[in-house]
């Protein structure tokens, strides 16, 4: 079975008969489950994100640690812009 994917390439480490699997059980997941994956996936991307700023900056309070997210996600120009009143911490 050979799937075509006009605007995503296939993955290296992917045979196409495992992609037409993997394409088949999320179409029948449907859009609530696909968005579920999505949401569990941010998630993990956030977690793995902490624990990155948390290894460099052993000494960060929590509130350190969500700042330094925030200004991973929103870049320092937004950053200063939603929260002028805040120090810019170094993630």
């Amino acid at each position: 079975m050979s799937v075509t994917h006009p605007i995503v390439a296939l993955p290296r480490d992917t045979s196409p008969d495992a992609d037409a699997v993997q394409l088949d059980v999320y179409r029948r997941l449907g859009g609530a489950g696909r968005l579920a994956i999505v949401f569990r996936l941010n998630a993990l991307v956030r977690e793995a994100a902490a624990a990155g700023i948390r290894r460099r900056h052993p000494d960060y309070k929590d509130e350190q640690v969500r700042a330094a997210l925030m200004r991973l996600r929103l870049g320092d120009d937004l950053m200063r812009r939603v929260f002028p009143e805040r120090d810019l911490v170094d993630p």
